[in-house]
């Protein structure tokens, strides 16, 4: 959704690059294009002004002209800015000291709130709750059907005694669900209410009595987050009609421009604390204002990403993996297998590596991956037997021929996935002798599996299919004795260098020897130390 924002302003911070000091006119420029980037993203015009004005007010100041580096300062100014207009802080949600604590859900037709409720309900079961849904939107067509579904597909019950489509009292449902939440000890209640294509008295008044009926600790207005500066002021109008504590942003996995996330924070004064990043139920996660702004200016967001891995993966297993990689074992096709089936609970793999820091230059090679690759990798490993998987050197040609068979594939295919394994092992056991014993899933060598060149899907015209590998040819040497001894210079010093050094980094970003790295030399986010050497 940030994607053209993050791109404009990436644009505008190349500029300030290797500048030593920073004029007057520089620093107006510079807010000048941040307010049109802004702008363009459907900040609504009070959020840019606060915004631009702190900014110019802290660019100007000692802070950046006694700078040894003033473009970065600028960066960082920017950044704490960001934070600051997204809510500064992450707040939790507000639990009752006397179970049930009931969580009131409001907002427009359309803005995605029942299965918002179901998302809550699979996330408040995750985190050691006992949660109930309350279908208290009797007018909307299937919308009490629609809820019953969701909550069976998140694994959480739902208290429906009205069949809706205009059948039954809201008010009453609410009500009830709350005291039968109470009688068989669920501890939070989900409240999923009906909403109106507009703003109108009649779901004012109905929402407010709700609210008056149940008593709620957490009311939250769900918003569309494509909709832009008119989710401002929808969200002023509940401000005052009905209040709410918290705001909750879906359908952030848009392509629209992003700026109602920017805006409702200034405008109400209200923290966003969750937002809904796609259409599965696992897609739903906190709020987190510094990560918001890291993804803003392409800065990453690796925490995120190490509390899903952490989710998905089996600390005791990747242990074992670590240690294999490391060189206390053989790490084999087999635990590849097992590797590449954790990594699939993450999700989807551009969303991953979207994630990590810089991803943002490499955004056509994302969009351009298929997701189906690696469900075509796991078929040509899965058609391997056991032995060829724990020793792929016994893969010969007439095996090789049976596997591309086997798994719908070619025999170039085949190759190229043998001679990237063993590209990806070297490397991944380099990096872990360099102290990234534990690295992130998708880093080290897993990503060039995908792809030629280290980034999934290769470039544009592979379209996440494989490439074979490059033919190797074998050079005979020259008969003019001028070019034969140049060749055997070069012969020398090939001989000379590192056997196993990388050819280049895991995303083709780079060609530096990992094992040369202090990682404690690394200016790493709180919480990356666990995945250091062990």
């Amino acid at each position: 959704m940030f994607a053209s924002l993050s791109d404009r302003l990436s644009a505008t911070f190349k500029s300030l690059r290797g500048k030593g000091r920073l004029s007057e006119a520089d620093i107006e420029t510079t807010v000048s294009q941040i307010r049109r980037a802004l702008l363009d993203a459907d900040v609504a015009v009070p959020a840019v002004r606060a915004f631009t004005s702190a900014v110019r007010e802290r660019a100007t100041s000692a802070e950046v002209s006694q700078a040894l580096n003033p473009a970065q300062q600028i960066v960082k100014i920017v950044n704490e800015q960001l934070i600051e207009i997204l809510g500064g802080e992450s707040r939790e949600l507000a639990f009752a000291k006397h179970p049930p604590t009931v969580i009131m859900l409001a907002g427009l037709q359309g803005a995605g709130k029942t299965t918002l409720a179901g998302k809550l309900g699979k996330w408040l079961k995750a985190e050691g709750h006992t949660p109930l849904l309350v279908a208290s939107d009797l007018q909307r067509p299937n919308a009490v059907t629609q809820l019953e579904v969701v909550g069976g597909q998140a694994g959480v019950p739902v208290w429906a005694p009205e069949p809706g489509n205009g059948v039954g009292n809201p008010i009453e449902v609410a009500r009830s669900g709350v005291a039968h939440a109470r009688e068989k000890y669920y501890d939070v209640v989900v409240v999923d209410t009906a909403g109106r294509l507009g703003v109108d008295a009649e779901l004012m008044q109905q929402a407010a009595d709700i609210r008056d009926a149940v008593n709620p600790d957490e009311i939250l207005f769900v918003v569309d987050a494509m909709i832009g500066q008119d989710a401002v002021t929808t969200a002023q109008a509940f401000a005052d009609g009905v209040g709410f504590t918290g705001v909750v942003l879906s359908k952030l996995d848009g392509d629209a421009r992003g700026g109602a996330a920017l805006s409702i924070r200034t405008v109400t004064g209200k923290p966003v604390l969750f937002a809904s990043t796609g259409e599965k139920l696992t897609d739903f996660e906190r709020f987190h204002p510094d990560r918001m702004a890291s993804r803003i200016l392409d800065m990453g967001d690796v925490l995120t990403l190490i509390e899903q891995a952490e989710k998905a993966f089996d600390e005791g297993q990747a242990e074992e993996m670590a240690n294999k990689i490391a060189g206390d074992g053989d790490f084999t096709l087999q635990d590849f297998l097992g590797y590449m089936q954790q990594m699939k609970q993450l999700g989807s793999m551009k969303k991953m590596l979207g994630m990590l820091p810089g991803m943002g230059q490499m955004r056509e090679q994302l969009e351009n991956f298929d997701e189906r690759e690696v469900v075509r990798v796991e078929a040509m490993v899965q058609s391997m037997t056991p032995a060829e998987r724990q020793n792929p050197k016994i893969i010969n040609g007439s095996r090789r021929s049976r596997i591309a068979k086997g798994s719908g594939s070619t025999v170039s295919e085949i190759n190229g996935l043998l001679d990237r394994f063993e590209q990806a092992k070297t490397m991944m056991r380099s990096m872990a002798r360099g102290g990234m014993k534990g690295g992130l899933p998708g880093q080290g060598g897993m990503g060039g599996l995908f792809g030629q060149g280290g980034m999934p899907g290769g470039g544009k015209k592979s379209r996440g299919r494989m490439a074979p590998p490059p033919k190797r040819g074998k050079k005979g040497k020259s008969g003019n004795p001028a070019k034969r001894a140049q060749q055997e210079r070069e012969a020398a010093e090939r001989a000379s260098a590192p056997a196993n050094a990388p050819a280049g980094s895991a995303f083709g970003m780079g060609s530096a020897d990992p094992t040369t790295v202090d990682p404690s030399a690394l200016e790493l986010p709180k919480g990356f130390e666990k995945f250091l050497g062990r």
